[in-house]
């Protein structure tokens, strides 16, 4: 099975798109993470009035429409045109055109998206169809439109590309281990390039509803959504759900090099475990997220101390936000509270199965800028959460290595380090 497999090649990151609450395409993204915008505001698309939550970080001001042919448009999920919009950016930004490219060329190519509702709001939205009505405007595609795995198919049969077309489904982790599925398929020489991220549209009536029902969203804000994602801070009280989608494209090292590819950074380390507890808790002790994080430094051949940044999970919940606390210091050791670290949630809600992908593009904009994006709305810190969340401010500092942390359902970690390039020295 593995007898092409030699030496692991190197893989990197040539391209960017994205399409978030905070802003369309990555410049928009980086700009608004650093002056510490929110996304959170009232829910628009469907009546709140009887919900006691009715905020989410939603994308505004996207023609979704422009994404998709008019006889597509009833037929696919939200996810679709978002992860379209994101992967026709990210493809532009590493200079693909792929209508130019060969058929073996194209073959080349694969796809590995991670999402955790996948077409969920869309299956709930032809429900109401088919028992409350109108029948005619149910489509004919609900279940390869409700089924996850033909969300990746959207995006190849969009571009053309004919390698591997998959999807990572595993919560909250669903687009880090996406991220580094495609990338071993580079390093294994299976791929010469892979659109890989995640995507997630869970704001929809019946979703919001089941979330209510676990009560592990916040609903003490909806008189003033943008303060309403808190993580770390003392009166934090629950998530806030979010949308989006960030795709990336990953290439071999050598195969970007010689098209003269710009190259965001390497992908050098991964590490997934699972606290085998619960199906939405954390285990207490925090150690088998932090042996996420250090399996994940291990693979990239480097220590705490070399690390420069920490993305975090940060949810808002007060389990969540002090386990993960704890997992820091468990990994990171003396370290920890020299670190910086920010949790990207508290500007963007929680986008589920996009969480990774998305924590991965603020890392991203601080080894590019050399801003850290803050933590926002940090404004009583958790005495049991008293690491550098790099509060409520952007702060600059060059940064080399990065650490991205992930948290989900059912138990599951996972951790990504990615760093300049090595030959940098």
């Amino acid at each position: 099975m593995l007898g092409r497999f030699k030496k692991p090649r190197r893989v990197c990151i040539t391209g960017i798109g994205c399409v978030t609450p905070i802003g369309i395409g990555r410049a928009a993204f980086w700009s608004a993470l650093q002056r510490g915008e929110s996304g959170v505001r009232l829910i628009e698309g469907f009546d709140v009035s009887a919900s006691p939550v009715k905020i989410a970080a939603q994308v505004v001001g996207f023609d979704w429409e422009a994404e998709l042919n008019p006889k597509d448009r009833k037929h696919v999920a939200r996810t679709v045109p978002l992860a379209l919009r994101a992967a026709r950016e990210a493809l532009d930004d590493a200079r693909l055109q792929t209508s130019d490219l060969s058929l073996a060329e194209r073959r080349e190519i694969g796809v590995v998206l991670g999402t955790g509702g996948g077409g969920l709001a869309f299956t709930e939205q032809q429900y109401e169809y088919w028992y409350v009505g109108p029948r005619h405007k149910a489509s004919v595609y609900t279940i390869p439109s409700s089924t996850h795995g033909g969300l990746s198919s959207e995006l190849s049969m969009a571009f053309g590309l004919r390698g591997l077309s998959h999807i990572v489904s595993t919560g909250c982790t669903s687009s880090t281990d996406a991220m580094a599925y495609a990338a071993e398929h580079i390093a294994l020489g299976r791929q010469e390039v892979m659109l890989a991220g995640g995507v997630d549209a869970p704001i929809a009536p019946g979703i919001l509803a089941g979330f209510n029902l676990m009560t592990v969203l916040t609903n003490e804000w909806n008189d003033e959504p943008h303060r309403a994602s808190r993580p770390f801070s003392q009166d934090r009280s629950g998530i806030v759900l979010g949308e989006g989608a960030w795709i990336y494209v990953l290439e071999e090292l050598e195969h970007a090099q010689n098209r003269g590819a710009q190259i965001y950074a390497e992908i050098t380390g991964y590490g997934a475990t699972c606290d085998a507890y619960h199906r939405v808790r954390l285990a207490e002790t925090g150690e088998e997220p932090a042996r996420a994080m250090s399996l994940a430094l291990e693979d990239a051949g480097r220590v705490a101390s070399e690390v420069d940044y920490v993305n975090l999970h940060g949810t808002s919940t007060l389990l969540n936000d002090r386990i993960e606390t704890q997992a820091l210091k468990l990994a990171l050791g003396e370290h920890a509270g020299h670190i910086p670290m920010s949790a990207t949630k508290s500007q963007i809600g929680h986008p589920q199965g996009a969480s990774g992908a998305a924590g991965l593009c603020a890392a991203l904009c601080a080894m590019h800028t050399n801003i850290i994006p803050p933590t926002i709305n940090l404004d009583q810190p958790d005495p049991a959460c008293d690491l550098d969340y790099v509060p409520n401010h952007a702060r600059e500092k060059s940064v080399r290595v990065a650490l991205c942390n992930c948290i989900g359902f059912g138990s599951k970690n996972s951790a990504l380090v990615i760093e300049r390039m090595k030959a940098e020295g």
